[in-house]
């Protein structure tokens, strides 16, 4: 079911304010004009007008490597597939869970991929300052960034002056997934407040039920599921300045504010009548893998689960996603009403580790309004692209993604431990948030996680 408008979007996820959509100030309207980066878009052997610019690659590969693994990697690779068929290269793409420990033993055994997606910044710039392993983003690339996106968006793929990462994908991150058939069934309202959801969860309690249920499993990236319920509400209790200077260190990890933040998310995800709704103990969150975490709303085990608009892809077959449907999302409520309504999201970066002509061929068609307006027709995909209109996604939760994306007026900050150094933000913070959900202090955690800053 498509969204009418970003009101009734925002509606949607329970935001009281009323939003602007900005897809007209975005240049997009029919989705039938040329792009920059040429050409109209098209399917596989349709129109390769869009390719002449990128030459005749018959013959040639670039071998891609992410963390996208299945189902979510059949809609990615099969956007390539325009590309390929007119040019005549071959993408050879790898996903895995452990992409994060992967990548940099391959950098360093001389094997690096051609093309890395990578989900943190802070990831990037280890690999440029640590390894010198990252090839600058060619120019042609650049103007296409510059062209359509956020200029934040080139901020992030900059280390120490030079642009190594363009945008490849962006999410959004404050969504709490539910029934809406058992809400009704049960007379639960969406929370409109903080207050609100928690007397929402006691309520469940007391009607017998199990409110939340969790998972921080991901191969070697177990705990990233944590870090973004504390980043939620670092920005909802100290607000985007503090959790600026937050990610950036200039207040430290130990801070009062970010112990208040802990222990705040303690009483949801460490309180055993709470969780873990069908699937055991608070400590069965460190072991049940983050796809599975949401999948008891769907046999009434559990009610709400916290996750990303990217969880929508494991739902399964069959099941339907719509307000109106078998499962939904609403926004993740504001605590403080002086910090307002927050939007935390994330996004991948493609970064280069040859200098092959194919490759940064292919580097920048990732960077055009072709490839992205592509990626967005194939579906479970947002682009921080601002040319891609609202209505070129087929999921409402995508379609809800985009317009808080594409707004102007949205507090949106970019996951924090995706900013911080990779031996904090994606090792320090993912291994202490399992210990501390597993039972350890949150003043212990975040001493550790201090003591991991480089």
């Amino acid at each position: 079911m498509a969204m009418s408008s970003a009101r009734k979007g925002w509606a949607a996820v329970g935001l009281a304010a009323s939003v602007s959509l900005v897809l007209a100030a975005c240049g997009g309207d029919d989705g039938d004009d040329d792009t920059a980066g040429g050409g109209e878009t098209s399917g596989g052997g349709g129109d390769c007008a869009f390719a002449e610019e990128y030459g005749d690659l018959e013959g040639t590969e670039v071998t891609v490597y992410s963390t996208i693994v299945a189902p979510e990697n059949e809609p990615l690779e099969a956007s390539f597939d325009a590309f390929e068929e007119c040019t005549g290269l071959t993408v050879t793409y790898e996903g895995s869970d452990e992409f994060e420990a992967q990548l940099p033993i391959r950098i360093q055994g001389g094997s690096p991929p051609d093309l890395a997606i990578i989900p943190q910044p802070g990831l990037l710039a280890t690999l440029v300052r640590d390894y010198d392993a990252v090839i600058p983003v060619p120019d042609e690339a650049r103007t296409l960034v510059e062209a359509s996106f956020d200029p934040s968006w080139i901020e992030y793929g900059t280390v120490d002056g030079t642009y190594y990462g363009t945008p490849f994908s962006g999410n959004v991150k404050s969504f709490v997934w539910y029934s809406p058939s058992a809400f009704a069934d049960a007379g639960y309202e969406i929370p409109e407040t903080w207050d609100d959801m928690m007397a929402l969860s006691d309520q469940i309690v007391a009607d017998g039920g199990i409110p939340w249920c969790a998972g921080f499993g991901s191969g070697d990236a177990t705990g990233w599921p944590g870090t973004d319920w504390v980043e939620e509400v670092m920005l909802r209790t100290a607000g985007p300045d503090v959790y600026d200077q937050w990610y950036k260190h200039e207040i430290p990890f130990n801070d009062p504010q970010v112990v208040e933040a802990f222990d705040t998310v303690g009483e949801i995800l460490k309180n055993d009548e709470f969780v873990n709704g069908g699937l055991g103990d608070p400590a069965s969150i460190a072991t049940t893998r983050f796809e599975d975490g949401g999948l008891p709303i769907l046999d009434g085990n559990c009610w709400m689960h916290h996750q990303a608009s990217f969880y929508q892809s494991n739902w399964g077959e069959g099941v339907e996603v719509a307000e109106d449907g078998d499962v939904y999302a609403f926004y993740l409520p504001g605590i403080d009403p002086e910090h307002g309504n927050p939007v935390l999201g994330a996004g991948e970066f493609a970064a280069a580790f040859t200098e092959r002509p194919e490759v940064q061929a292919f580097q920048t068609y990732l960077s055009s309004d072709h490839w992205h307006a592509q990626r967005a027709a194939n579906g479970n995909y947002v682009s921080p692209n601002r040319t891609v209109p609202v209505d070129a996604y087929d999921s409402p939760v995508d379609q809800l993604s985009a317009e808080i994306i594409q707004d102007e007026e949205a507090v949106f900050r970019f996951d924090a431990s995706d900013l911080m150094p990779a031996e904090v933000g994606t090792v320090a913070f993912w291994t202490g948030m399992v210990d501390w959900v597993i039972g350890a202090e949150t003043q212990e955690t975040v001493d550790a996680i201090e003591a991991a800053w480089p």
